[in-house]
């Protein structure tokens, strides 16, 4: 099993995690937030956490709060990630949910993502970006010469990535704004092959018409279906899953028969400035080029 954590943030740094939050620092401004994974105690105090912090969201329901600002700060800013050579910026902004619009954890893949599309034997790989959010994974494929299709059931979420790709100076990435199974079904029947594939499946969600989306269901009849979406010469895939109690022996199983001897399971951790390693999900990947 792998533990893979990103090594070339600037612009984004855990400072502390503990007492179930977490004190991050995006950019210049500094959050706090709840993770139910720290269990542990926080390497400071609450004193100092609140110190330096600019804002902290309050949670109000299992899924929804608010922001208490601490010292001024803006509602929306920018950073960057240097991907190799290439600079991806992309738009924060305090959300309900808590989230800020970037999983820092996931620059992992962004580069792996990148480092596999340049190696692409194929002139114009393709690349597909499920669940696919702000939409970091699909401007990293993009900054390698990729075709990308980038599909998120929130046309807000969508809206947001298009402006991540005019900030990053790209352009032509395919928005689609669909339930990812309904999506990837009608995929496999108009015989369509991608080169690269990521999926990072929610534990919940919806479709725009309602359709019900719950992981443990789910994820094996999406997984059966996107196994048929990859190129039969050159491709890599990668599933993430942030779900307490998710193992990554379950993303072994799922991915397995096709992935054999170039599986790499694990888990995606971030460590703390000052503190412990805080686990952030499991993965699974694996290329045949």
């Amino acid at each position: 099993m792998h533990l893979l954590t990103p090594n070339n943030w600037i612009d984004y740094e855990l400072i502390d995690c503990g007492n179930f939050e977490k004190l991050e620092r995006f950019g210049n401004t500094i959050t706090i937030r709840p993770e139910p994974q720290a269990i542990w105690n926080s390497t400071m105090d609450a004193k100092e956490w609140g110190g330096i912090a600019h804002l902290k969201f309050i949670s109000k329901s299992s899924s929804a709060g608010e922001w208490n600002k601490l010292k001024p700060c803006n509602d929306r800013w920018n950073i960057e990630y240097l991907l190799f050579d290439t600079k991806i910026n992309l738009r924060l902004s305090l959300t309900s949910f808590k989230h800020v619009g970037v999983f820092p954890e996931q620059a992992v893949n962004w580069e792996y993502i990148f480092d596999n599309l340049k190696n692409c034997k194929n002139p114009q790989p393709k690349f597909l970006n499920l669940f696919a959010y702000t939409g970091a994974a699909s401007l990293a494929a993009k900054a390698s010469g990729a075709e990308v299709t980038h599909v998120d059931s929130i046309k807000q979420v969508v809206t947001w990535a298009n402006e991540n790709m005019e900030l990053s100076n790209l352009s032509n990435i395919r928005w689609v704004v669909e339930d990812a199974l309904k999506f990837v079904k009608r995929e496999v029947k108009r015989g369509k092959k991608y080169n690269g594939i990521i999926l990072d499946p929610p534990a919940y969600g919806h479709g725009p018409n309602g359709e019900k989306w719950k992981l443990e269901d789910n994820i094996a009849e999406m997984m059966e279906n996107v196994m048929q979406l990859l190129h039969e010469d050159e491709h890599f895939l990668i599933l993430n899953a942030y779900s307490l109690g998710f193992s990554s022996l379950i993303i072994e199983n799922l991915l397995k028969d096709k992935g054999g001897k170039n599986l790499e399971t694990g888990e995606l951790y971030l460590q703390a400035t000052k503190g412990n390693k805080l686990p952030l999900g499991v993965f699974g990947r694996f290329k045949n080029f």
